[in-house]
C-alpha cells in the first residue's frame, strides 16, 4: 500500500496485517510466537527462577483495607493458588472502620462477613477475565459489573442479587466504563462507546427489563470528546462529563429524577478545563480559566461562568492542582509541589462559626460564597515517594485515606483523622523476603541538550558504586501529562538484588513538573520526550553508573513510541529495548480517523492530515519509519490480538521493517515479539499469568544486558 499526504508517499508492505480474519495473518502471529520461544528457550531456567522470586516475595494470602459504601464496609482478599481477588464485605456497626485482619474469610460466617464476589468463580473456564467496574445498589442489596472475557474493553452489565449471588439481570452488552446507581436502586447508568471505542453515550437502564427499553440521557457527537460519568459522592447527582485534551464541559443528572434536564455547570470554550465535586449545596471545581495549572474554586449550583467562581486554593509558582475530593466537613486536594506529590486538606468550618459571612452589602451570600475554609493542613512524603488519595465515596468520612510508596518502600495506607489531625497507619504491604535496607534510592537531575534539568530517580543495592561496570535499567513514558511517579513493585527487587541500576525517568511530556512540562513534551515539541531520555541514559554512563553495552529500556503504549523513537534517535546507548503495546506506527495511525481513538488524539500530537507541518514532523518520529541501516539493541515487543488502545498491527509491523532494514545478529541481538492471543492492552489477566509473562521479559532483559 501507498500512502500520500502533503505530497509525500510511504510504501506500507505491512498494512494487509490489518486485516484479523486473514488466515496468514494469524498463521504470521503464531509463527512469531514460535520464533520467539525458540530464541528465548534458553531461558527457561531463568524464568522460573524469577516466577518463584515474585512469588516469594508476594504475600499471596492477604487482605486490603476496608473502604465504606453506604453501610456497609467492602474489601479484597487474596488466596494463594488463586488467580483473581474476592471482594467480601461487612456491615457497618458504630461507624468505626472495622479490623477485618481479625476476621476469618468465611462465606457468610458468624462474623457477618459476606462475599460479593469471588473472580475465581467468575473467571472459570475463561483464558482471560476483567471487571470494567462494581457498583453496591444505594440500599446494598444488588450488585453491578461490567464483565469482560476476551480482553477488548467491550463490557456485558451483570446485576446480581449480593446475599445469594443470583443474577437478576444481564440484559446489556456492549458497555463502556462506568457504573452508577439511581437514588431509589431501580436503574443503572452506563456507557457505550463508538465503533472507534470512543465512550459518546450514557444509558438509562431499569433492573429486570430489556435493553431496548434504556433510555439515552445523553449522547457526545464532537469526536474529539470522550465523556465519563461517575456518581457524586454527596450521592444526589449523576456527574457526566466530556473531555477531550483541552477542553471540558460537565453536566449534572439528578440521581433521583435522571430523565430530568440536567445542570450544564459552565458551557464548553476551546481550553477551558475543569472538573466538578458536587458539595451538598454547591460546588466545587478545579479549572485552569486564569492559570494553567489549575486552582479550586468554588461555585453554585447553577450554570456559571469562571467569573462567578470563587477561588479557595491558587497554585504557587511551581505548584500543579491535579484534582478535589469534597466531603462533608473536609476537601482534599491531590497536587504536585516542586514535582513532588502532595495533599492539602481543607477543614469546611461551621457557618455558625462566622456569623458574619452571612450577610455582606445587605445581602444575604449564597452558599458558594458563605463558604469557610479552615488552614490547609499539608501532607506530604518521603522524597521520591509516591503520595495518593485511595477510593473514598462515602461522603461522611472523617478521615483521609492514602497511599505512600517508592521504588523501594512498599505501599503504605494511612488513614489522617481531620477533626484530631492524628495519623493512623492502616496496611503496610508485608514483602517476605526483602530487606529494605540492603538497596539505597537517591533523585538526580540531568542537564538535557536545550539546558532543562530533568529530575531522574535511581535506586541501586547498595554495596553498588558508580565505577563503570554496572548493568542498567531504564523506565519512561512522557505522554499525556501522566506523571511516571515511582511505585513499588516487587518484580523489580529481582532487577535489582542481580546489581542493576534502575532509573526511573521523569521525561518532558509527563505532568511531574506541571503543566509546562507537558506542553513541551506534545505537539510540536513531542521530540523533547526522546531526547530527554536519550540525554539520561548518556548521563547515566557518564557518571559511571552504567557500562556502555549495558543498558537496557523498557516503555509500554506511548511509552513503546518512546522506546521506538530512541532506538531509532541513539541505537548505540542501549543494548536491549523492552516495548509493550508499542505505539510504533503514530503517523499512519493519526492518518485514520476511523480508528479507535484516533480524532481524540489530534490535540496530542496533532492532525497531520490538515497539517502538512505536523505530518512532517510526526514523519520525523515515528518509529516505523525511521529505522535506519545499522546495529540496534536487541528488541522484544509484546502485544495483544484484542488490543483496542494500540493495535497489534504497529508492533508486527515494526518487528518486521527492524529485520529487514537492521543489520543485527539474530543470535546476538535478536529482534522479537510475543503476542498474546485473548488479552488486550493491559495484557494478560490473573497475577500468576502476570508473574510468569513479566519473568519472561525480565529473564530475557537481564540475558541482554549480563546480569542473568
Amino acid at each position: 500500500m501507498t500512502r500520500t499526504f502533503h505530497g509525500d508517499s510511504y510504501v506500507d508492505n505491512y498494512e494487509w496485517f490489518r486485516d484479523a480474519t486473514n488466515p496468514e495473518l494469524l498463521a504470521h502471529l503464531e509463527a512469531e510466537n514460535a520464533w520467539t520461544q525458540e530464541r528465548t528457550e534458553h531461558l527457561e531456567g531463568l524464568r522460573e527462577q524469577i516466577t518463584a522470586e515474585i512469588s516469594s516475595r508476594t504475600r499471596q494470602t492477604d487482605i486490603s483495607i476496608a473502604h465504606r459504601e453506604g453501610d456497609w464496609w467492602y474489601y479484597q482478599r487474596t488466596w494463594e493458588g488463586r488467580q483473581y481477588p474476592v471482594l467480601y464485605r461487612l456491615p457497618d456497626r458504630d461507624g468505626s472502620r472495622p479490623d477485618v485482619n481479625a476476621l476469618g474469610g468465611e462465606k457468610d460466617g458468624p462474623s457477618g462477613e459476606q462475599v460479593v464476589w469471588d473472580g475465581n468463580e467468575l473467571a472459570e473456564g475463561s483464558e482471560f477475565f476483567a471487571l470494567s467496574d462494581f457498583a453496591p445498589a444505594p440500599d446494598g442489596k444488588l450488585g453491578a459489573m461490567g464483565v469482560d472475557f476476551t480482553g477488548d474493553e467491550h463490557f456485558a452489565l451483570r446485576i446480581f442479587d449480593i446475599q445469594t449471588g443470583h443474577v437478576v439481570d444481564d440484559a446489556v452488552s456492549g458497555l463502556g466504563y462506568g457504573l452508577v446507581w439511581t437514588t431509589d436502586g431501580s436503574h443503572v447508568v452506563y456507557s457505550r462507546v463508538d465503533e472507534a471505542w470512543r465512550t459518546w453515550q450514557i444509558w438509562l437502564h431499569e433492573v429486570g427489563t430489556p435493553a431496548e427499553k434504556d433510555r439515552l440521557l445523553y449522547q457526545e457527537d464532537d469526536d474529539r470528546f470522550d465523556v465519563i460519568h461517575t456518581a457524586s459522592r454527596d450521592g444526589q447527582w449523576i456527574v457526566v462529563q466530556s473531555v477531550s485534551r483541552t477542553t471540558s464541559e460537565v453536566r449534572l443528572f439528578s440521581a433521583a429524577h435522571p430523565l430530568a434536564a440536567p445542570l450544564v455547570v459552565c458551557h464548553r470554550r476551546d481550553g477551558l478545563e475543569y472538573s466538578v465535586e458536587p458539595a451538598g449545596d454547591h460546588l466545587i471545581i478545579v479549572h485552569n480559566a486564569n492559570v494553567p495549572d489549575f486552582e479550586v474554586a468554588t461555585a453554585p449550583l447553577v450554570t456559571s461562568t469562571p467569573d462567578e467562581w470563587i477561588t479557595r486554593l491558587a497554585p504557587q509558582p511551581g505548584e500543579r492542582i491535579n484534582e478535589v475530593q469534597a466531603f462533608r466537613d473536609f476537601a482534599v486536594v491531590a497536587m504536585r509541589s516542586a514535582g513532588r506529590t502532595q495533599l492539602r486538606v481543607l477543614p469546611r468550618q461551621p457557618e455558625e462559626a462566622h456569623p458574619e459571612t452571612a450577610r455582606r452589602g445587605g445581602r444575604f451570600l449564597e452558599p458558594h460564597e458563605r463558604e469557610v475554609w479552615g488552614e490547609p493542613v499539608i501532607i506530604s512524603s518521603e522524597e521520591m515517594a509516591t503520595i495518593a488519595l485511595e477510593p473514598a465515596p462515602y461522603w461522611a468520612s472523617t478521615d483521609v485515606v492514602y497511599t505512600v510508596e517508592s521504588l523501594l518502600t512498599p505501599p503504605t495506607q494511612i488513614a489522617y483523622t481531620v477533626a484530631s489531625g492524628e495519623s493512623t497507619v492502616l496496611k503496610t504491604l508485608d514483602v517476605p523476603n526483602y530487606d529494605r535496607s540492603a538497596y539505597t534510592q537517591q533523585e538526580v537531575w540531568v542537564e538535557v541538550t536545550d539546558g532543562t534539568q530533568v529530575p531522574m530517580t535511581l535506586a541501586y543495592r547498595s554495596d553498588v558504586t558508580a565505577d563503570g561496570t554496572n548493568p542498567g535499567y531504564m523506565y519512561g513514558y512522557g505522554s499525556y501529562e501522566v506523571s511516571n511517579d515511582p511505585y513499588f513493585r516487587p518484580a523489580l527487587i529481582s532487577l535489582l538484588q542481580r546489581g542493576v541500576v534502575v532509573a526511573w525517568t521523569h521525561v518532558r511530556g509527563g505532568g511531574e513538573m506541571g503543566r509546562a512540562w507537558y506542553d513541551n513534551g506534545k505537539l510540536l515539541h513531542k521530540c523533547n520526550t526522546f531526547t530527554d531520555f536519550v540525554d539520561c541514559a548518556a548521563w547515566l554512563e557518564e557518571n559511571a553508573w552504567v557500562a556502555p553495552g549495558r543498558l537496557a529500556a523498557e516503555g509500554g503504549s506511548a511509552g513503546g513510541l518512546l522506546m521506538g523513537a530512541v532506538a531509532n534517535i541513539a541505537p548505540e546507548r542501549f543494548r536491549a529495548i523492552l516495548a509493550g503495546v508499542p505505539f510504533v506506527d503514530a503517523l499512519t495511525t493519526i492518518l485514520m480517523p476511523d480508528m479507535p481513538l484516533t480524532v481524540g488524539e489530534w490535540e496530542e500530537w496533532g492532525n497531520p492530515i490538515e497539517s502538512a507541518e505536523v505530518y512532517q514532523y510526526m514523519k520525523s518520529y515515528s518509529p516505523v519509519e525511521n529505522v535506519k541501516h545499522c546495529e540496534y539493541p536487541a528488541i522484544l515487543a509484546t502485544t495483544s490480538l484484542n488490543d483496542i488502545r494500540v493495535s497489534y498491527v504497529e508492533p508486527t509491523k515494526w518487528v518486521q521493517v527492524l529485520r529487514a532494514t537492521t543489520t543485527n545478529d539474530e543470535i546476538e541481538r535478536p529482534i522479537l515479539e510475543k503476542i498474546e492471543m485473548v488479552a488486550g492492552h493491559a495484557g494478560t489477566s490473573g497475577r500468576y499469568n502476570r508473574w510468569q509473562n513479566r519473568a519472561f521479559e525480565l529473564a530475557w532483559l537481564l540475558d541482554q544486558i549480563g546480569a542473568a
